[in-house]
């Protein structure tokens, strides 16, 4: 029958010789008296080649000297480096190229000699991608995910005691490794993550492992570890207590075959989860700002080259008309070239009003006005910029409104919905105004103008949505899209109600005092 001790011994030789991070014991001179396989993939050096040199062999030259003094004052005053004291060192590979490492220490005691325990990892993605976000101001950087490798046979016991196992299973880094029956009760458990639960191997074997989690991932944990006592190595994620764990987990199986125990390396990878969101969440953003790029550019070029067309042609026929006496035809052009460049200022305003907002530069300054007051002013100035035979009527509850509102911003609203009214709506047309006041401030907007397409409502106040059936008008696409962000910095909502060729009409509905509403 097989020993716990046995059990044990050769459950930790399997962990060092299939570990992510390699692992060196060195006696107090720093002699090499043991290293694990992937001592071989981080240096170059065999086993054999590696036994019997002195630590140094594995340092660059400029760093052997330091290091000889860290090695005298840590066997004079020899304590344990868990998670938060590792180290960051320089290493050198048999080719001698130079590498960033971390290593975590750990000492013990054999037949009245010291020996140091080094768990070395190799970190030299890790430095360069922060090296890389500090210099590109955190733009996106590669996803670096190390993950334990599977377990999948037992390896022969090496000669080693188990007093050195033990160690480097407690020094295992934001982790434990659990040795499981088949009731899924501890018989082995160890690691850093036993520290931060405030809790101890002794007081975990014995008890249930599902107990410890919460009741909603024991189905989904239980069905994978089962399928490991059939022979089956497995590998998977979990989230408990708003905490990531990858758990990689292996058959053991007893000299006849039987598998009665399993072994699962449980690893805390919430950091790394995180990193992946942020990434995501970086990816998502350049994605939009790059076709957000692209979108302005082709409606930039193509709203800009319209009216600046037209000033150009119109200032060429006014010349000849000037010369013909023409009088009537010149004040025409004088119109095309004074609309257009309302035109190009209203673009530009509204480039710059997104700009602002998205830089956070808009902030609301609420003041007490009277808005029948300011409604009027808007009318007349609106009036001058409307179709042939287009009429603005204004309706109005009571002859004073008084708001505690933001004035610049409610006229920017109020302006931009008008515009639009102008711009999409016939000659001969009316466009309706009205102004309610009840438990909220209520302003109606009505056109009957082309309307939008009831498949594009949802786009309408998107960043540069334009209706497929208003390319013949310009337009930025972004007046509605500023009115939105407007409304909601005064604790506002804007609706509408429209149907193709019969018109629109946009509700703005906002707090009489924004101050109330606040508290």
């Amino acid at each position: 029958m097989t020993s716990l001790s046995e059990i044990q011994y050769n459950i930790l030789h399997a962990l060092i010789e299939t570990a992510a991070e390699g692992y060196l014991v060195t006696d107090e001179k720093g002699t090499i008296i043991f290293s694990n396989s992937q001592i071989e993939s981080l240096f170059g050096y065999t086993k054999k080649e590696v036994i019997g040199q002195n630590i140094d062999v594995l340092l660059p030259k400029e760093y052997r000297n330091k290091h000889k003094e860290h090695r005298k004052e840590f066997n004079q005053n020899p304590k344990k480096r868990n998670m938060g004291a590792n180290i960051d060192l320089w290493a050198l590979k048999k080719d001698q190229t130079k590498f960033r490492v971390q290593v975590s220490l750990n000492h013990y005691h054999s037949q009245g000699k010291m020996f140091i325990l080094a768990l070395v990892s190799d970190i030299t993605e890790r430095v360069e991608a922060a090296i890389k976000i500090n210099i590109l101001n955190q733009e996106l950087e590669e996803k670096v995910e190390h993950r334990t490798k599977e377990l999948d046979k037992a390896l022969e016991a090496i000669k080693e005691s188990q007093l050195l196992y033990s160690a480097i299973a407690r020094n295992f880094p934001k982790g434990t490794i659990n040795v499981f029956d088949t009731d899924l009760n501890y018989i082995f458990v160890e690691g850093q993550e036993l520290f931060r639960y405030g809790v101890t191997s002794k007081m975990l074997v014995g008890t249930n492992y599902l107990e410890r989690l919460a009741p909603e991932i024991r189905p989904q944990i239980e069905k994978n570890l089962k399928k490991v006592f059939k022979g089956k190595s497995i590998s998977f994620e979990v989230e408990h207590k708003k905490n990531y764990y990858l758990l990689n987990a292996v058959p053991l199986a007893d000299s006849n075959g039987r598998i009665k125990q399993i072994l699962v390396v449980e690893k805390n990878v919430t950091q790394e989860k995180k990193s992946e969101e942020e990434i995501k969440k970086m990816l998502e953003k350049e994605i939009q700002l790059n076709e957000l790029k692209s979108r302005f550019v082709s409606m930039a070029s193509h709203e800009f080259r319209t009216p600046l067309s037209t000033i150009l042609s119109s200032t060429t026929l006014i010349e000849k008309y000037d010369e013909n006496g023409e009088h009537e035809k010149k004040k025409k052009h004088l119109y095309r070239i004074r609309s257009s460049v309302n035109n190009l200022t209203g673009i530009l305003n509204d480039f710059l009003s997104l700009d602002k907002i998205e830089e956070g530069k808009v902030t609301c300054t609420p003041s007490e006005f009277d808005l029948i007051s300011i409604c009027k002013e808007l009318k007349e100035e609106m009036q001058a910029l409307a179709k042939q035979n287009q009429v603005i009527n204004c309706s109005f509850q009571t002859e004073t409104i008084v708001v505690y509102l933001d004035k610049q911003l409610l006229k920017n609203i109020m302006i931009n919905l008008i515009s639009n009214a102008i711009k999409y709506s016939p000659e001969n047309s009316t466009i309706h105004i009205k102004i309610a006041m009840g438990n909220n401030l209520t302003i109606h907007v009505t056109d009957s103008g082309i309307g939008i397409p009831e498949s594009e409502q949802k786009h309408l106040f998107e960043r540069f949505f334009r209706a497929k059936n208003s390319t013949n008008i310009q337009g930025t696409g972004l007046g509605l899209h500023i009115v939105k962000k407007y409304a909601e910095m005064m604790n506002g909502t804007v609706t509408f109600n429209s149907k193709e060729n019969e018109g629109t009409t946009f509700t703005v509905t906002l707090p009489i005092n924004i101050n109330s509403y606040a508290n």
